[in-house]
């Protein structure tokens, strides 16, 4: 499988936002397991998913990947196991539109990080681009994110912090392979959830929704964003994983009738148009 690692790196994070999008939909649609029996069966496959796909892209070197993460790699997944949780619980506490309205936050704190301790240069392209997406995002956050979500909307701010500590990890350690700690964020995941959960019985359709996401939604999802992220701009990252939040409430819309209203509509609208937008212009700058 390592041909994703000659893929563009922002192809792979549009791969990686498209798996994450419908995240929402299947964590709605399980029909008796909790909230901690959801993170714990969908953490263990994540794991499982990548860990499969270190040995078969490394073979006997799988474990010299670990080696070389390091301390960087750890980091890494601390973080994003608080994301893999909070996640869940936030779909448990609020609606899906409103999560995948708030994951966009990201672009701020990854535009602030590129610039302050990356010293990567934002260009007026990029400045516009975020404009236009923060525009958007005040849009539908201001008329979609409700008070009685208030502590699932303040649960899912752990995301996008988490998913910028990420990027930042990788953008340091550019020659690190960073999809081990995606291995290690599934395992602290787990062991959060087994400390808390009174179960790990669950039916036979909720074990496969839960192989589902753990496997195709964070586990390629975020293989796809590690290594994207290693060749791709921080700010860049920002703008083009906004396709999670415009898919993310489409597949709501289609397939659990949550319908959102018309301004959310819009603002949707004016984010994927400055994604467009970088797309279009990062190429002629």
């Amino acid at each position: 499988m390592k041909f994703l690692y000659k893929i563009p790196g922002p192809i792979l994070i549009l791969m990686g936002s498209f798996f994450l999008s419908y995240g929402g939909i299947v964590v709605k649609s399980f029909e008796g397991a909790d909230l901690w029996q959801i993170v714990f069966w969908r953490s263990i496959f994540c794991a499982m998913t990548i860990g499969i796909f270190l040995l078969i892209t490394y073979k006997k070197k799988a474990i010299e990947k670990f080696k070389i993460a390091g301390f960087p790699g750890f980091v890494a997944g601390f973080f994003m196991s608080l994301s893999f949780s909070s996640y869940v619980f936030a779909m448990y506490h609020t609606t899906v539109a409103n999560v995948n309205f708030i994951i966009p936050s990201q672009i701020i704190f990854l535009a602030m990080v590129g610039y302050f301790f990356l010293k990567e240069k934002i260009s007026v392209y990029t400045l516009i681009s975020i404009v236009l997406a923060l525009s958007g995002i005040l849009l539908m956050v201001g008329f979609s994110v409700s008070s009685e979500g208030f502590l699932g909307n303040i649960v899912a701010l752990l995301i996008p912090i988490s998913f910028t500590a990420l990027v930042t990890v990788v953008r340091k350690n550019p020659n690190v392979d960073m999809v081990p700690a995606m291995f290690i964020a599934g395992l602290l995941a787990a062991l959060y959830a087994s400390l808390i959960v009174k179960s790990f019985y669950i039916s036979p359709k909720d074990l496969f929704l839960a192989f589902f996401l753990g496997t195709f939604q964070i586990g390629l999802g975020f293989i796809c964003l590690t290594i994207g992220s290693k060749s791709t701009p921080a700010a860049i990252v920002g703008i083009f994983s906004l396709t999670e939040a415009i898919l993310g409430p489409i597949w709501a819309w289609i397939f659990i009738n949550e319908v959102p209203p018309l301004i959310v509509i819009i603002g949707g609208a004016i984010i994927m148009f400055s994604v467009l937008f970088q797309s279009f212009f990062a190429r002629k700058s």
